[in-house]
């Protein structure tokens, strides 16, 4: 066992972090106050290849691991949780159905725009109705000649406002045993009928693009449909193993910034005559904030290593995105604890680090899905 970092592992980690410390960093209080999404540095970000870091070079990626992406997301969520969470999910949920399921014609249109970074990915898969019961799918698509006919709604729908295209999942009919087949089609944002709204008024990710999508009678060729069309529920299942990578790694970066920013101000703050760090209440505090990050990110590169070899990662997903997202949120607590009243007010970030990081036991399945996924592996 190896766990040690490859020599271009290393050199993406650094990248990135050198990236984020300097264009995303300095500007996270202001994005997430503002509510504003820093469009111009995903482009910069798509100019680095980082947009297209785990695609294959033919289609416009950089043909880097999933563990190189990991690392990236850790980093980019380490500066901004909001723009972390925009680039987990422009690569995982929005290009990756795209380069797994697509056809050569799909992958060559869409593919390669969105790991070149001219575009955002999305995934539309959320309904008002439908959040954990993703089989509960009302949005319909009913073939009409060469064309599906698409109605329905969307909600929290990240990136989609500054997306060329949403990957959106809708039943497309009913099988032998009375089950929706659900099914996921490539759809262009500026067709007629497709309606788009960002006005979501959010605790957390403030920095993130957050929509609602409307579809009425929204008309995209046949061939539009993604991969095959009665396993659409298996192949975004699929898209959604990797994705709880990513929000694992993004838990991972928002939990090492803050335990960072607790240690420098343990050592700074004195009480009764000498540094709050000295105290073993807060060494306590401070090592398990060390150690659970230390699992954490270990369960996360487990998992990314295990989709890298080819390996069955469904179970071990779901450990990284369960323990890192709760982890996140218990650092996150722990270092607004130690910052006392100090952490309370918006200067030092940590109420920020917190609202974001809460987010993340909800998106992309919640905590108790995530038992439920990890319960059916042990064959509950």
């Amino acid at each position: 066992m190896d766990f040690s970092l490859s020599k271009e592992q290393q050199m993406v980690k650094e990248m990135v972090r050198e990236f984020a410390k300097k264009e995303i960093a300095p500007n996270a209080e202001k994005w997430d106050k503002e509510s504003f999404f820093p469009e111009h540095v995903f482009k910069k970000m798509g100019e680095l290849g980082l947009l297209g870091l785990p695609f294959p070079e033919q289609y416009g990626g950089a043909g880097a691991d999933t563990i190189s992406y990991a690392l990236a997301v850790e980093e980019v969520g380490r500066a901004c949780g909001g723009t972390g969470l925009s680039y987990a999910a422009a690569v995982s949920l929005g290009a990756s159905p795209i380069y797994y399921f697509g056809t050569e014609q799909q992958k060559k249109e869409f593919l390669v725009p969105l790991a070149r970074g001219e575009s955002l990915g999305s995934f539309g898969l959320t309904e008002p109705n439908a959040g954990s019961d993703a089989g509960g799918t009302r949005t319909t698509a009913v073939l009409d000649g060469e064309e599906y006919v698409i109605n329905g709604e969307k909600c929290w729908i990240t990136n989609a406002g500054f997306a060329k295209c949403v990957i959106v999942t809708a039943k497309t009919g009913v099988d032998h045993n009375g089950k929706n087949i659900i099914s996921a089609l490539i759809v262009p944002t500026g067709i007629q009928g497709f309606s788009i709204r960002c006005d979501y008024d959010k605790m957390g990710v403030r920095a993130s693009n957050t929509c609602e999508l409307v579809l009425n009678n929204v008309r995209v060729p046949k061939g539009n449909i993604l991969g095959d069309p009665a396993k659409g529920f298996k192949q975004f299942l699929h898209t959604l193993d990797g994705g709880r990578i990513s929000i694992g790694a993004l838990a991972v970066g928002i939990a090492q910034s803050a335990f960072e920013k607790a240690l420098v101000y343990s050592k700074e703050r004195k009480q009764f005559g000498k540094a709050i760090s000295n105290f073993q209440a807060i060494q306590f505090k401070l090592a398990d904030m060390a150690m659970e990050i230390e699992l954490a990110r270990t369960m996360v590169l487990k998992a990314a290593w295990l989709k890298d070899n080819g390996k069955s990662f469904s179970k071990e997903a779901a450990f990284a995105k369960l323990f890192a997202s709760e982890t996140a949120t218990r650092v996150c607590n722990q270092s607004l604890q130690i910052h006392g009243g100090y952490g309370y007010m918006k200067e030092y970030g940590i109420e920020r680090m917190l609202r974001d990081a809460k987010l993340l036991e909800i998106g992309e399945g919640t905590s108790e899905i995530q038992r439920l996924v990890i319960a059916r592996q042990l064959g509950c």
